[in-house]
């Protein structure tokens, strides 16, 4: 670790008793404490209105941290030291005074007055503001950006459309300069997507071929076989396209379809992704299809819809599955549909890339090839993270007959290393200052540019979304827009 790292660390988590916290953020700062990525003297200070002593807090946490770093009786001991370094403050969010008790209580344990403060807000974004202006008010915040550092981590979603997302850039700037804030989107903290641009820009076999000359197609999708139950009033708020498509999946299209960057950096890689980003054309309805999933019975189990779900309106037009064909308006990708699809209430749990190429137009193969399909590369996020080329070959034995197959790298087979945690490498390179892998503002901008007069456009008009039975693979109007644009229908 180098020497800014090894400086005293304080990590105040607002809104330490809520799952994100418990489930996620908490046993992340563990996972990197057993890895001894954490400096020697470190503090973490836990804010929330529920009413907990250290000691019961303390209990909490340590039902959700695992040993998959320190395994055995040496885990033990770590969870304990960890723990011990665990403090906690009870207080209303905006409430001024009970900063000033977290202030109170950060100088009283703290064994130096220069310290290093990263502040990681768990907590819904309508509250962001509040937050950071009592912080602010308590003097709980440094102004420089070099040692002693504060620093602010942010959960999406940044806003609800372009408008209020700059209101929200604004208003955290008042505390928080740019330099300070860092926009997580935990997607661009899982290892796959990191290798994305390694297995492009790496590797002569591929970035020759990355263009409308041999791609046909891209679709990213994210699926999940879960129902909103416990977080329904948050999600009727902002719906899959708020949740889901403007954030991770248009995050993934723009490494995806990104140019090559003169240096491996923060700030040149953020520019390449605006570029791409900029050159998209905004969305209408006409190149969406809009779905809600309905109850239905799965494994025997009756499940409920969405409008039964509670804390849902019973006339909500909420989609729970999207569809969308984006067009990527520049010399590299013009003419190739970029079709993202995020949905809950589906058929199965899976986030993955597919890179269709174009079919070998004449071959003295053409007789033998009948109901292959043309070579793909699919990246597969989650669960079981891998790359795989689907590619022709010839079956054993005679006569001659074509079969698709598979190229093969699975990451649990090939790597011994354990993959980290998106929260774990993510959180470290906030510790570091490396904003790569963060969401800078004015990328911000530009993906709520392309989403936002779609938005509006169904805000304000009184269809509805289509109906699908939960379990479904997706709507009928998704295959229907997948088949419009010449897409396959079976990688939905």
């Amino acid at each position: 670790m180098d020497s800014e790292s090894q400086s005293p660390l304080s990590v105040v988590v607002i809104g330490a008793s809520g799952d994100l916290a418990r489930k996620k953020i908490y046993p992340s700062l563990f996972a990197l404490y057993c890895q001894d990525r954490l400096p020697e003297e470190f503090r973490i200070f836990g804010f929330s209105r529920t009413a907990y002593s250290d000691v019961a807090f303390r209990e909490v946490l340590e039902k959700h941290l695992t040993c998959r770093y320190a395994p055995g009786e040496s885990c033990k001991v770590l969870m304990q030291a960890f723990l011990e370094r665990c403090y906690y403050v009870p207080g209303q969010y905006g409430d001024r005074d009970a900063y000033l008790d977290l202030y109170g209580r950060m100088h009283e344990v703290e064994q130096s007055r220069e310290v290093n403060r990263l502040y990681y807000l768990s907590i819904p974004p309508s509250i962001f503001l509040d937050v950071a202006h009592a912080l602010g008010g308590a003097g709980l915040v440094q102004c420089g950006i070099s040692s002693p550092w504060s620093r602010v981590v942010i959960e999406k979603p940044f806003g609800s459309d372009r408008a209020s997302s700059d209101e929200l850039v604004r208003g955290m700037a008042g505390v928080f300069r740019e330099a300070q804030t860092f926009r997580i989107d935990h997607y661009l903290g899982k290892e796959v997507l990191q290798n994305l641009m390694v297995l492009r820009f790496a590797n002569l076999v591929f970035e020759p071929l990355w263009n409308n000359h041999y791609i046909e197609s891209v679709q990213i999708s994210w699926k999940e076989n879960l129902s909103v139950a416990g977080r329904a009033g948050y999600f009727n708020d902002y719906g899959i396209i708020r949740d889901v498509m403007q954030n991770h999946l248009l995050e993934i299209l723009a490494l995806t379809a990104m140019e090559p960057c003169s240096k491996l950096d923060a700030g040149h890689i953020c520019n390449e992704k605006i570029r791409v980003l900029r050159s998209i054309r905004p969305l209408t309805l006409d190149k969406m299809s809009l779905g809600q999933y309905t109850g239905a019975k799965v494994s025997d189990q009756a499940v409920p819809g969405y409008l039964e779900e509670e804390n849902v309106p019973a006339d909500s037009r909420t989609p729970t599955y999207a569809a969308a064909v984006l067009e990527v308006d520049n010399d590299r990708w013009r003419g190739v549909p970029f079709m993202i699809v995020a949905g809950k209430g589906l058929d199965s749990r899976k986030t993955e890339i597919r890179i269709r190429f174009r079919p070998v137009a004449e071959s003295m193969f053409s007789g033998l090839m009948e109901g292959s399909g043309p070579n793909e590369l699919v990246i597969r996020v989650q669960p079981d993270e891998g790359i795989y080329l689907r590619v022709l070959a010839k079956v054993p034995g005679s006569p001659m007959r074509l079969k698709q197959t598979e190229l093969d790298l699975q990451y649990h087979r090939v790597f011994d290393e354990l993959i980290p945690d998106a929260y774990e490498s993510l959180i470290l390179d906030a510790l570091r200052g490396d904003k790569s892998l963060f969401i800078r503002k004015d990328e911000l901008a530009a993906a709520w540019d392309i989403f936002t007069p779609v938005l509006h456009a169904w805000d304000a008009s009184d269809e509805k979304p289509e109906s699908y039975p939960f379990g479904s693979v997706c709507t009928d109007g998704a295959r229907a827009l997948a088949e419009r644009y010449g897409l396959s229908a079976d990688a939905l």
